[in-house]
């Protein structure tokens, strides 16, 4: 397909009109057309890379959030909210797995993501099978000091041309800070390891981590409700890889667009800075090399479309609502005022959703079976990353 029209990031700072033609799932070199295939007028339209979200608990998305902080580190939250023969926790996680995996995908393409950070074992059965957003396949984790055994050994077993991702420094007290030290000791940390959450990171464990050049995802919302505080400034304004991470529902205040705004008003960040959090920063972190977290020639054709305003690519992402979401060429999501401009035969996969307060789309998605399937458990008020599903 060939996009007209519209201005395209080709960074924080700066767009240009250009026209993009995609041929299989790629971006063509600029100013080249083959003439084949439909056109999207997207007069008024911003594109943007599409976004990447560097974590979250996919299968936690429509829980509510739970627990009363602040707590010393994420040990004591889990402690006190997981009673799974307790509601609400009981009934949620009566809703079929893959049918939640499926909403905490859907709640990423919402909010503009392509590419999705899980942390937990990869699931090709769910997310080869028309999954919302891309799911990364190549990595190597372990969910925490305190939760995995054999950290450096399961490290070690991971190529390491992948990221290896663990929760870290997840607390305030002196057994989150101790987590750096110790992942120290055992020779976890490099430039291929990414700490989920570092809110316990001193001065000397941030000493560390730069020389060992490893990276933190930073989940603002999350962080402030369990533990009432998040990275420090002097770690958001260190030269220390940062991307952004909605963690789940359990503890973040909604979606990545919830995420960015957050992350804002820390006030120790310009627009720029969290751009690339959830876009170049991102794709580094993650070891992504198709193109993700760009728009750029021969790259992989993941884009999010914004309304236009004149505003820059960075302080278009601080407040937005997705018009179109494409993945690797194919549409994924569209509002529903930018669907009359677009060929019925380019949409006619795709199933209307409303989130209340938040906008109309039809996405690529399965939604009356989702429903189903939650509306059977949980009734008709389910909330997904902590709005309601109307349609």
């Amino acid at each position: 397909m060939k996009l007209t029209g519209a201005r395209v990031a080709l960074g924080a700072t700066s767009a240009e009109r250009i026209d993009l033609e995609i041929q299989r799932g790629r971006f063509r070199p600029w100013g080249t057309s083959t003439g084949n295939g439909p056109e999207l007028d997207l007069d008024g339209y911003l594109i943007l890379p599409g976004l990447i979200n560097c974590h979250d608990h996919l299968e936690f998305n429509l829980f509510p959030r739970l627990g009363r902080g602040p707590y010393p580190n994420a040990t004591a939250w889990a402690e006190d909210i997981y009673h799974p023969d307790r509601s609400p926790v009981k009934e949620h996680l009566a809703v079929p797995k893959a049918v939640r995996l499926a909403w905490g995908g859907l709640k990423n393409l919402l909010s503009g993501v392509t590419t999705v950070a899980h942390h937990n074992p990869y699931d090709a059965e769910v997310f080869e099978n028309g999954f919302p957003v891309r799911v990364v396949k190549r990595f190597g984790w372990a969910h925490s000091l305190h939760f995995s055994s054999s950290v450096a050994n399961r490290y070690r077993a991971v190529s390491k041309r992948w990221p290896f991702l663990i929760h870290a420094a997840e607390g305030t007290d002196s057994n989150a800070a101790a987590e750096i030290q110790e992942l120290e000791r055992t020779g976890v940390l490099s430039s291929r390891t990414v700490l989920i959450h570092g809110v316990g990171i001193d001065c000397d464990s941030l000493e560390i981590l730069l020389r060992r050049r490893a990276s933190v995802v930073w989940c603002p919302s999350s962080n402030l409700f369990m533990l009432s505080q998040t990275l420090r400034p002097e770690v958001l304004r260190s030269a220390m890889p940062i991307c952004l991470g909605t963690d789940s529902a359990l503890t973040c205040q909604g979606d990545l667009a919830c995420e960015l705004r957050v992350a804002r008003k820390t006030g120790c960040l310009t627009a720029a800075d969290i751009y690339t959090m959830v876009t170049t920063q991102a794709a580094r972190a993650l070891r992504l090399t198709r193109g993700e977290g760009e728009i750029r020639e021969h790259g992989i054709a993941d884009l999010l479309a914004v309304s236009d305003c004149g505003q820059n690519p960075a302080e278009a992402l601080q407040e937005f609502v997705p018009a179109l979401v494409i993945l690797g060429g194919r549409i994924q999501l569209v509002a529903n005022d930018l669907a009359a401009r677009i060929d019925p035969m380019l949409t006619r996969h795709l199933q209307k959703i409303e989130l209340e307060g938040q906008g109309t789309w039809l996405v690529n998605a399965n939604v009356s079976l989702l429903r189903a399937a939650t509306e059977a458990v949980l009734g008709t008020n389910f909330q997904l990353a902590g709005r309601p599903v109307r349609a």
